[in-house]
């Protein structure tokens, strides 16, 4: 063993106030659930922090939702309005302490307290214990409480309670969307969902996500909880608030749907919680902990038994993937309109924000704005290229369009999608790469939706796509499930009985407007979606004619499809410049097996067959084209587990290796990441050429 010189001038170890002078480049870390440890003292009468509901240390609790500026220091964060007592900071200053540095320590005789208010705001209970048992009370009682977390409000009422569910959907203008809910442990939620082996280490993980899992049944959850869709999305108490509630044991689930008004930013400040919430809460308990940086709670699911993001959040972010290429210069990458997150590049470091939302609305587009600059702050980037969807209209390209950067570069849509996968995998050969989503604007203007290419992070080019039909009515289109169909019946000379449109539009006189839309080119689009064509499927197969939230019928579709049905439809691929899969026969077979008789769980396990292979097809005649063996899947559409899962052993039977999102959202939460890859590349090219 090499002998141990000391450093010389030093004769004690100490952590120095941080110095903030030159480039920042240290991490900002996730806020992490609560730690085995702190548990324990959080339930032992002898501890001082006995039943405190903000016990953490430095392997748990609060980070990224209360840091305002780097370097974390306790001046930088929201535990700056609290005096650290002589107990705290004797531990906060002891090398060999748990809590050594821990940023938001604190204790009942120092730190954030808690109170329960009513609707207008007025306090009802200040004594902690008080205030934890009338909440309970409360819920038990089938009432909606508001309660202040880790990175924003939740509005909470009894899972098992059907009145109360639905008294929150009606209040809170959520009429069918499913909600999340929290249980105290893996023994709770098996009453309720199958938990398996990678399912248990994901609830109980650090990042305590939402977890998509298979419904048990009989089940006593309420009906209205998760109606139309065969899993329930449950998740781990992750503060010691929560377990505080459930250690009561009186409570078996509760309904914790984020804090807001249906599609508008989550809710973090008190009074603006008693101004939106008041009509929904019948109670708020409140916390006088600053919440700087508002994050929803993340959401995952299983596939091919890996942990896969479907909104990435609390948690996991801001974590950082690092890249083998470092860019020369910094990057801002805007994202994509749905499900909106941005990136930004320092070298060869991608920071992705937390899931924004929805920009179309604007109380989301405030937030974004406002969340661009708190990251760009935070991590002291100085972006000099911009980089955005090609799509004409999104609004977040117009708005990095009109950015004075030095450089602004356009990404086609699915090509970014490609690129999300190999930049979280840390690659740039050459893939085939399948694609499926609702809508991207194409290359040749149409909206693309379901595509083969063959791309690197480099370039991209077209080999194969779902053969175009006529799409009517803009907006609408993915809404209601009538209008791909009248595209598709137009398409493939399809004759579908007044009976079964009658059921999905019962309106003639709007059936034939659509069709006079789709005839003379009003208002109509040519598409290769296949989040459309799920529409469409699981309209014929009797499941619902409209999306009354984002993929809906899609969902509901999957969730009534027999695992056990290998059988699949016919279709075509045709050559004709690229590869074309066209559809017709199977749109007449579904219609046939709907005429027959056909139970819907077998013709909806036969559609998704159908996707399946001839996305296999298309990929093995890439394959046999180009002798690439790796094969990246991406896009909206492939948050559909039953799809995947086929899709994936498919591919793997012929020995093709296959890559998908992990880390970053299949959907368009993943946008951004791709988008920043393919500019760096581009930026690192440039600066060698």
């Amino acid at each position: 063993m090499a002998d141990i010189e000391p450093v010389a001038n030093e004769k004690t170890f100490e952590i120095k106030q941080s110095q903030t002078d030159g480039e920042i480049i240290a991490e900002v870390t996730a806020d992490i659930a609560t730690c085995k440890d702190c548990l324990n003292e959080l339930f032992d009468k002898n501890n001082f922090r006995y039943r405190y509901p903000f016990i953490n240390c430095t392997n748990c609790g609060p980070r990224y939702s209360i840091i305002k500026t780097i370097p974390y220091d306790r001046p930088n964060t929201t535990m700056s309005a609290f005096a650290m007592c002589d107990k705290c900071k004797e531990q906060y200053e002891n090398v060999e302490d748990r809590r050594f540095h821990a940023q938001p320590v604190a204790c009942p005789a120092c730190g954030p307290k808690i109170t329960l208010c009513d609707k207008t705001g007025k306090k009802i209970e200040n004594k902690s214990d008080k205030v934890i048992s009338e909440t309970i009370r409360l819920l038990l009682e089938g009432k909606i409480v508001a309660i202040k977390g880790l990175g924003g409000f939740h509005l909470a009422c009894n899972a098992e309670n059907d009145e109360a569910v639905k008294t929150l959907r009606l209040r809170k203008m959520r009429d069918y969307k499913p909600f999340a809910m929290m249980a105290a442990n893996i023994k709770k939620i098996k009453q309720f969902a199958v938990v398996d082996k990678k399912a248990k280490d994901v609830l109980q993980s650090i990042q305590a996500p939402i977890v998509l899992l298979p419904k048990k049944e009989p089940n006593t959850i309420a009906p209205s909880v998760a109606a139309g869709v065969n899993t329930f999305g449950f998740m781990l108490p992750y503060t010691p608030l929560h377990h505080l509630i459930f250690a009561e044991k009186k409570l078996n689930a509760l309904v914790m749907t984020s804090g807001n008004i249906s599609d508008e930013p989550l809710i973090c400040k008190d009074d603006e919680a008693i101004e939106k919430l008041g009509n929904i809460a019948d109670a708020f308990l409140m916390h006088d902990r600053e919440i700087y940086r508002q994050v929803d709670d993340s959401i995952v699911h299983i596939i091919k038994n890996e942990l896969v993001l479907l909104r990435r959040a609390r948690g996991f972010v801001p974590q950082t993937f690092i890249s083998k290429n470092s860019a020369s210069a910094d990057i801002f990458a805007v994202g994509a309109d749905l499900k909106n997150t941005f990136c930004f590049v320092k070298q060869n470091r991608f920071i992705i924000s937390e899931h924004i939302g929805d920009m179309a609305d604007a109380s989301v587009y405030k937030h974004w704005l406002g969340s661009i600059e708190h990251l760009k702050k935070l991590i002291e980037a100085n972006p000099s290229v911009v980089v955005c969807d090609a799509h004409p209209n999104y609004f977040s390209s117009q708005y990095a369009r009109k950015l004075k950067k030095d450089k602004l570069i356009e990404v086609q849509h699915h090509w970014a999608h490609i690129a999300s996968v190999l930049a979280e995998h840390n690659i740039n050969e050459k893939v085939i790469g399948l694609v499926a989503d609702g809508t991207g604007y194409g290359n040749d203007g149409a909206i693309w939706g379901c595509e083969c290419l063959i791309a690197s992070l480099n370039d991209f080019q077209r080999f194969g796509h779902l053969a175009y039909y006529p799409l009517a009515g803009g907006d609408s289109a993915a809404k209601e499930a009538i209008r791909p169909i009248m595209g598709l019946m137009k398409k493939y000379n399809l004759s579908i009985p007044e009976n079964i449109l009658d059921e999905i539009e019962p309106d003639g006189k709007k059936r034939q407007t659509i069709e006079q839309q789709i005839e003379k080119n009003i208002n109509t689009v040519q598409t290769s979606s296949l989040g459309r064509l799920f529409d469409a499927a699981a309209a014929l197969c009797g499941l619902g004619s409209c999306n009354n939230f984002e993929a809906q019928l899609p969902m509901a579709l999957e969730a009534i499809a027999d695992k056990q049905v290998k059988e699949s439809y016919l279709f075509a691929l045709k050559e004709n410049g690229v590869t074309t899969a066209e559809i017709g026969d199977m749109l007449k077979n579904i219609i046939e097996d709907k005429l027959n008789g056909t139970d819907r769980k077998v013709i909806a396990a036969k559609f998704h067959n159908t996707i399946a292979e001839f996305f296999f097809m298309l990929a093995k005649k890439a394959q046999d084209k180009t002798r690439i063996k790796t094969v990246a899947i991406s896009g909206g559409v492939f948050c559909n587990r039953f799809l995947s899962e086929r899709l994936i052993e498919l591919l793997q039977k012929v020995g093709l290796t296959v890559l998908f999102n992990w880390l970053v959202p299949a959907n368009d939460g993943g946008i951004s990441l791709g988008q920043a890859a393919i500019a760096a590349k581009k930026m690192n090219k440039n600066k060698q050429d």
